[in-house]
Parts: structure tokens; C-alpha cells; sequence
């Protein structure tokens, strides 16, 4: 059984974020074997895709070291590119069924340089609520805005407090669990710096998945993209996902209830596992 290793949401190794994606199965493995390779791969997804009788359609679930989750842009971004650059997949675009309903990855020209994508995801619009007690405690500063969806986001004042943000992820996921009712991940953001060539600068923390900081998050933008869309009065926004020592890049476009989230791929490993399912 084939097993690539992702970089997804970068132009080159070692950016982005790593996603593992194993070759498509023709059945679903028992969840406990799923769980046990995502544990054995230490990245923060693997993702399992599923054969079915369309050629450019297939199931797909994803797996933190710790837990299944609902929704992962990274890892579905790095599927779409195992399907196209490694497998041959000869449509233009391909369907994911998943626990988050239908997600499309489509080839795009980035200006050329080819391996560019697109993904089609459902917007996660936040509301805006009153800062939860011990979350400025837990994040080391005082957010100017906070708001809710599946995750909570702290707007910050300016680039730099979004570098140099320092989380006691203890405390954090635990605020966070209590503010959203989920599992305790908060993304970070502010408008970027004069002169970026990109408009916001963001991080994320995702203790309640068992991720201390994750490098680049598809998931996350669902939320952010229409929170700054609306700030920044245009539906296109740009994104830097400031990790420290990868970062990632996300172009995202609001259409209505959906995101439209643009990025790139690089292959770094091609396996073969040793085991079946």
C-alpha cells in the first residue's frame, strides 16, 4: 500500500503543512486501524481516500494522531494533488464525499507554474461575542476582537503580536471549549503590515485535536475569510499562516455561503507501507 507525504499550501519542501495520503482503498479500514497509522505518522493529518464507481469521485476522511475529524483543508488539498500529480487522474477537478459533505479540488493555472488548486468549501461565518474570561490570560495578550464559529478567533492588534503570541495551550483549550462547546482550537489573526503580499497575517492552535500549533489550516480560512472579507470590503483575501519556520499561503474568495481556497502542493515522500488494512 502507497502512502505520499504532502506539503500542501506551499510552492516548495518544507512549507505549508505535511498531510499523509494513502493510495485509494476499495473499503473503508476497520477506525481503530485508521487511528493507529495516524498515530504511527505523527503529522497532523492522514487522509484515507475510498475508491467508488465515478473515477473522479471518492471518500475521504481524515485522522489527527489523536482524532477523527469533521473538516481538514490541508490534507484534502494534498488528496486532490496525490490524485492529480501522482495518480494520473485525468479530470479537471474531483469530489470528496466526506462528513462535511461534498468537497471539489480543481486544478487551476497558478500563473503558469502549475500544481495550483482550488478547493470549494462551506463558509463557517463567526459572530462576534463578548473576549471569554482567561483566554487574553491564556494567549499572553489582550485581544481587540473576539469571535465564535466552530473555532474561536482572537483579532489581534497588529503583525507583530501575532508572531510573537506565545499560548499556554492548557488554559487555551480550555476556554475555547467552554466559549464554542468543540474542542478547544483558536486561530489568531490580524490585518497585515504595510507592504505584505498578503492582507492577513493568522495562526492557529489546536490542543483539542491533539495539534499543539498547526502549520497551515484549510478549516480555519472557512471562518476567517468572511470575517475579513467583511472587514476589508472585497470578497478575495489573502492569507499568511505565520508558523514558525514553515508558513503557509491561502488565497480564499468568498462566494455566499461558500470559500473558495487557492493554494499550491510539493510531493517530499513517496512510501510503501509494509502492513495492509
Amino acid at each position: 500500500m502507497r502512502q505520499w507525504t504532502v506539503d500542501a499550501f506551499a510552492n516548495q519542501p518544507f512549507r505549508g503543512n505535511q498531510a499523509c495520503v494513502l493510495e485509494p482503498m476499495e473499503a473503508w479500514p476497520a477506525d481503530a486501524w485508521m487511528q493507529a497509522l495516524a498515530a504511527e505518522n505523527k503529522q497532523s493529518e492522514t487522509a484515507f481516500l475510498l475508491k467508488t464507481g465515478d473515477p473522479a469521485r471518492f471518500g475521504l476522511r481524515w485522522f489527527t494522531p489523536a482524532l477523527e475529524v469533521p473538516l481538514c483543508g490541508h490534507a484534502t488539498l494534498g488528496s486532490g494533488h496525490v490524485l492529480f500529480a501522482e495518480l494520473g487522474v485525468a479530470a479537471q477537478a474531483v469530489t470528496f464525499e466526506t462528513k462535511s459533505g461534498p468537497l471539489t479540488v480543481r486544478r487551476v493555472d497558478k500563473g503558469g507554474a502549475g500544481e495550483g488548486y482550488e478547493m470549494d468549501f462551506p463558509a463557517q461565518p463567526p459572530r462576534r461575542i463578548e473576549t471569554p474570561p482567561g483566554l487574553a490570560e491564556a494567549l499572553g495578550v489582550d485581544p481587540q476582537e473576539t469571535w465564535a464559529s466552530t473555532y474561536l478567533v482572537a483579532v489581534l492588534k497588529d503583525e507583530a503580536q501575532v508572531h510573537a503570541c506565545t499560548p499556554n495551550l492548557v488554559k487555551l483549550e480550555a476556554v475555547s471549549s467552554s466559549a464554542t462547546g468543540g474542542r478547544g482550537n483558536v486561530g489568531i489573526a490580524a490585518i497585515a503590515d504595510a507592504g505584505q503580499p498578503y492582507d492577513v497575517v493568522d495562526r492557529f492552535f489546536a490542543p483539542g485535536s491533539g495539534i499543539p500549533e498547526d502549520p497551515a489550516t484549510g478549516s480555519l480560512h472557512t471562518i476567517l475569510a468572511p470575517l475579513f472579507a467583511d472587514k476589508l470590503g472585497r470578497p478575495h483575501v489573502s492569507f499568511r499562516q505565520a508558523y514558525p519556520g514553515r508558513g503557509g499561503d491561502l488565497d480564499c474568495e468568498v462566494m455566499g455561503d461558500r470559500v473558495l481556497l487557492r493554494g499550491r502542493a510539493v510531493t517530499v515522500l513517496d512510501g510503501q507501507l509494509r502492513l495492509s488494512a
